[in-house]
């Protein structure tokens, strides 16, 4: 058992590797450019809100405010998407006995989040730095949501990926579905805004919890009306029930 633990850590540590190579080149500028890259484009929306007057929904900076929305927001959406072609786009290494499909996407899992890691602390640290912004009050609450909500776009995204597999279009419709989750996810308001009756329907919407959670970690005052973190753990676990069980599925059918 403790040889086959161990051989898959290396097969996903030689795909982490791979991947990184792939998406952003042998150099460390590619990498570089691929944490500041989102980190400029999110800047570039808080000083556009910004400079047409648009004022914080909760504290005293928009800055911190949409941060605390968008980034998080980022990473769930950019591990479901990216997630659900993993497999497909990388059929050639399921040639070698040593690697399976869980491999591929554990491995751009890890990629992903460890990316989006870095763009949040790199865009925080610009944050606390050029605009006098405070530090987070509880950093442990904000690491615990921002995990979770890696967990719950893994779980989308392994569903994705069998979707994706069976139904090629799926592709197209998922980004259709999805799009209305920027608008559904709390980056530019907070719930308590809103009617109750509306405050019930965006709270079916998991990742909004997600987002609740690291503004109640970052804020010492913020009291989320919305957040239920159970609910979050149920979907996060419905969601990789379903996509790993029907990539086994899948994977039985193939062979």
């Amino acid at each position: 058992m403790e040889n086959v633990i161990t051989t898959q850590t290396r097969v996903i540590g030689a795909l982490v590797l791979r991947e990184t190579r792939t998406a952003f080149g042998d150099t460390q500028l590619g990498y570089l450019w691929a944490i500041v890259n989102p980190a400029l484009s999110t800047l570039v929306l808080v000083l556009i809100f910004s400079s047409i007057g648009r004022s914080p929904a909760f504290g005293t900076s928009f800055a911190l405010f949409f941060a605390s929305g968008i980034l998080p927001f980022q990473t769930y959406s950019k591990l479901s998407s990216s997630l659900m072609t993993a497999v497909s786009s990388s059929k050639g290494l399921l040639s070698y006995p040593l690697v399976k499909e869980t491999d591929i996407l554990v491995s751009k899992y890890i990629l992903i989040t460890l990316t989006y890691l870095m763009i949040i602390i790199v865009f925080f640290t610009m944050i606390i730095w050029g605009d006098g912004s405070p530090l987070p009050v509880r950093p442990e609450q904000c690491a615990a949501a921002f995990i979770f909500l890696t967990l719950l776009g893994f779980g989308a995204g392994t569903t994705n990926t069998v979707l994706f597999r069976l139904w090629p279009t799926w592709k197209q419709l998922e980004s259709i579905i999805s799009r209305p989750l920027f608008f559904l996810s709390g980056i530019f308001y907070v719930p308590s805004d809103f009617p109750t009756q509306i405050v019930r329907l965006l709270a079916w919407n998991p990742v909004l919890h997600g987002i609740e959670w690291f503004r109640e970690g970052y804020y010492g005052n913020y009291d989320s009306i919305v957040l239920d973190k159970s609910y979050l753990l149920t979907c996060i676990v419905i969601l990789l029930l379903v996509g790993l069980f029907g990539e086994r599925l899948y994977r039985k059918k193939s062979i």
